[in-house]
């Protein structure tokens, strides 16, 4: 996978130096439990265990990791858009962020690539682009 951050090429170790990139990549890249209507690829809902015991019903990671054996079609463009954004609410919902966009596409070699926006409350912004999702997943 190839990282961009703020329209620089980037490696990890860029993204771990900011602590909101950083809370980017862990909320995207971690795999949250299926919900009950989700169609899986085995039994295991996956996901982090302490979100059984969660209170308020947050979860951590994102649903992503169900559309790694996925068909690439437009319907599920939209659903990497959807569970992007979903991973990200908890931003919003804390006040860390002001506003999320996310946008996903396929590139000419069938790769889906995933772009971030987020808005802080003082109005800077950070953008991550990640290439090619699918390889990671």
């Amino acid at each position: 996978m190839q990282f961009y951050l703020n329209g620089a090429e980037a490696t990890l170790t860029d993204f771990a130096r900011d602590d909101l990139a950083r809370a980017v990549v862990n909320s995207l890249f971690s795999w949250a439990r299926t919900e009950e209507d989700d169609e899986r690829p085995g039994e295991s809902k996956m996901g982090w265990w302490a979100d059984s015991y969660s209170d308020e019903g947050d979860k951590f990671g994102s649903r992503l990791w169900l559309l790694m054996r996925s068909s690439r079609t437009s319907e599920d463009i939209a659903l990497a858009e959807e569970y992007a954004l979903e991973a990200l609410q908890w931003m919003l919902d804390d006040n860390i962020a002001a506003e999320i966009k996310a946008a996903a596409e396929l590139d000419s070699f069938e790769r889906l690539n995933l772009q971030i926006e987020i808005v802080r409350p003082d109005g800077k912004s950070l953008t991550a682009r990640f290439a090619d999702v699918w390889s990671e997943l």
